[in-house]
């Protein structure tokens, strides 16, 4: 028998490493996992993760983001973090990557690099995570088509530079015809058939950069143009910015750079609100502040200015075991807030659940006379008025010493908590310092809202007994200025 010669030897081999990439993209193997988080709960997150997952997240440079390792049998974990936003596979990071200084050395650099990258693992999760929301779709009774982000929606919101977090033509990944459908045993023919029409079609694909930093010599649609150019002549993909099937993300933030593929096509905070108001707090930052607190079994949590009754709603769902309160001044607002909650009632009853319902009440109320007793709540999670859409700057400081006051009044001695988010920062502090017989502040987290610097606030109620200290006593004028403030917040 002759020996095969050096081209034949090529072939084997290569068909034998398909094969054995084949066996490996069929067993779990191990990725890292990139979120964009609201900024300034990066730690939370982080902390998210390690508890609901089992792995140790690190903090990206760039504010916002955070990285982690799991193996593939973990993917549908990660759908129900809390704390995060957007969800994407690495496919490389560079912790310290050398920009040239012309602006078409750059982009030359970043168009050699597309055909350079491993992305083969990444590609596999992305169609693993396809998979997923597939199955979960129809579970659900319904396609599971939702419309594409528009641009710039739900982008993170790191300090970019002008125009920066431009979505540029980005191309789709199309697979090798006898790449692995991943089919699961007793799956249905009709899901096989879809499989392996998603595997043949020609994928469509757009690039999305975002870059933080002043000392590039290039914009962020330059080179989400350039690089998504050399990724499309690489993979023979059409470039789709609207009806795309895969985006790419191109993050450069001063020197570290990360190339990834998006698993989430629109932000995980839009997850549990229908009835929106005119300032809805996002449900990760919602979720962010609680957690801030640690509920405990049986504590009582109240949101005395609940709007959409965002806190709550996450409160009631994550930590089942204690029991929340939420009330607003605004009829409007508790009307919101009530069919939030009645949404998320039938959506678990619609999924098979037999709980009896949410530990949760909702009341209108005056906030600085709360129809609660003295020292009977726990914890105080609110958003309060910044005073731009709702109330005003002025307004503010006589509402706010009055808040904090009636807060003290019925928040435990000793042990009770507040975590308050506001922007209108100078005027809190202010408002705060003259109530260190009530309360004593911790350390602030500084978030983005909406663009707008804000802070969460975190205080701990002082033993003092509320009747007791200085800062409690007001006169009945100031009794009856603060109700009147209350009564025209919204």
């Amino acid at each position: 028998m002759s020996t095969p010669n050096e081209s034949c030897d090529g072939n084997l081999n290569t068909d034998a490493n398909t094969l054995a990439n084949d066996r490996e993209r069929l067993s779990v193997f191990t990725v890292t996992i990139g979120a964009t988080v609201p900024t300034g709960f990066e730690h939370t997150a982080a902390e998210e993760v390690g508890e609901k997952i089992g792995a140790e997240a690190r903090i990206s440079k760039d504010r916002g983001r955070i990285y982690f390792e799991i193996s593939t049998d973990k993917l549908p974990m990660v759908h129900h973090l809390k704390s995060v936003d957007n969800l994407f596979v690495i496919v490389k990071e560079f912790e310290n990557y050398h920009f040239k200084d012309t602006k078409e050395e750059a982009l030359s650099d970043l168009m050699q690099l597309a055909s350079q990258l491993p992305w083969a693992d990444a590609l596999e999760v992305w169609r693993m995570n396809n998979s997923l929301k597939k199955r979960r779709g129809r579970r659900r009774g319904g396609n599971n088509t939702k419309p594409k982000p528009s641009k710039g929606e739900d982008a993170p919101v790191p300090a970019m530079d002008e125009g920066d977090a431009v979505v540029t033509t980005t191309e789709k990944v199309q697979r090798e015809p006898d790449a692995p459908q991943g089919k699961e045993e007793g799956g249905s023919s009709h899901e096989e058939e879809e499989l392996e029409d998603d595997a043949t079609k020609p994928l469509k694909f757009r690039v999305t950069c975002s870059r933080a930093g002043d000392k590039h010599s290039f914009a962020s649609n330059e080179a989400a143009r350039d690089f998504g150019g050399a990724v499309q002549e690489f993979f023979q993909w059409k470039a789709d910015m609207t009806k795309f099937d895969v985006e790419v993300l191109l993050n450069i933030a001063n020197n570290e750079m990360v190339i990834g593929v998006a698993l989430t096509e629109e932000s995980l905070h839009r997850r549990n609100i229908t009835h929106f108001g005119p300032t809805t707090l996002r449900s990760t930052l919602a979720y962010g502040m609680l957690r801030l607190c640690q509920p405990q079994v049986s504590d009582v949590i109240i949101d005395p200015m609940c709007g959409t009754g965002a806190i709550p709603v996450e409160g009631c769902i994550e930590w089942q075991h204690s029991f929340f309160v939420a009330g607003d001044n605004n009829d409007m607002a508790v009307s919101r807030t009530v069919n939030n909650i009645n949404h998320i009632q039938k959506r678990k009853q619609d999924g098979g659940s037999s709980a009896s319902g949410l530990p949760v009440d909702t009341v209108q109320w005056d906030l600085c006379h709360l129809p609660m007793r003295t020292s009977s709540v726990d914890i105080i999670v609110t958003d309060m008025p910044f005073g731009k859409r709702i109330g005003s700057r002025k307004k503010n400081w006589d509402l706010y010493p009055s808040c904090l006051r009636e807060m003290a009044r019925v928040c435990r001695p000793g042990t009770g908590k507040a975590v308050l988010l506001t922007q209108d920062k100078k005027c809190f502090q202010k408002a705060i310092s003259r109530m260190g017989g009530l309360w004593r502040k911790l350390p602030t987290v500084w978030v983005n809202v909406g663009g707008l610097h804000a802070g969460v606030f975190v205080l701990k109620r002082t033993s003092s007994v509320y009747g007791t200290t200085p800062e409690d006593v007001r006169s009945p004028q100031e009794d009856g200025e603060a109700q009147s403030k209350s009564r025209e917040k919204q």
